[in-house]
């Protein structure tokens, strides 16, 4: 490991040394945050797709004491935190009411009861939860299309 090293640069790979200036990118999703230049964080941009990314200067820590910077934090999910409490995920209702209910009076003239939004969404949470296994059992981190099955 090179001395004096605190990280590398996400673009051109170059070193950026404890207690140096560098630049990190403020899109909450991009995996690679720490940039030695602004020049390294434009070319960046583009390849992320970023749409309206801004980069933030920071400092890196010092080497006597790591903790003391900002670092570059990436939240882990590990198998047993995606599998959320049941009684702490949020139960609300998941269906668009008015587009609903102008499908059916359209489709049918008929109207629409309010119970039907609870158990609609009660029934797109079971196929969300499958489909998350599907993904899961693939070895994919991304729900697609292809993993809700009729």
């Amino acid at each position: 490991m090179q001395e004096g090293l605190w990280a590398h640069c996400g673009s051109c790979k170059n070193p950026i040394l404890f207690n140096s200036e560098y630049y990190a990118c403020d899109i909450s999703s991009c995996r690679k945050a720490a940039y030695c230049s602004l020049e390294c964080f434009s070319m960046h941009t583009p390849v992320m797709r970023h749409k309206d990314a801004w980069a933030t200067k920071k400092r890196a820590p010092s080497a006597h004491d790591p903790e003391q910077a900002e670092p570059v934090q990436r939240r882990v999910v590990s198998p047993t935190m995606a599998k959320a409490d049941s009684a702490a995920l949020p139960q609300d209702i998941l269906i668009v009411a008015s587009k609903l209910k102008d499908y059916i009076r359209i489709k049918s003239g008929m109207n629409t009861s309010a119970n039907v939004l609870d158990r609609l969404s009660d029934i797109v949470r079971l196929h969300c939860d499958r489909a998350i296994e599907q993904a899961r059992s693939d070895g994919r981190k991304t729900v697609m299309d292809r993993d809700f099955v009729l």
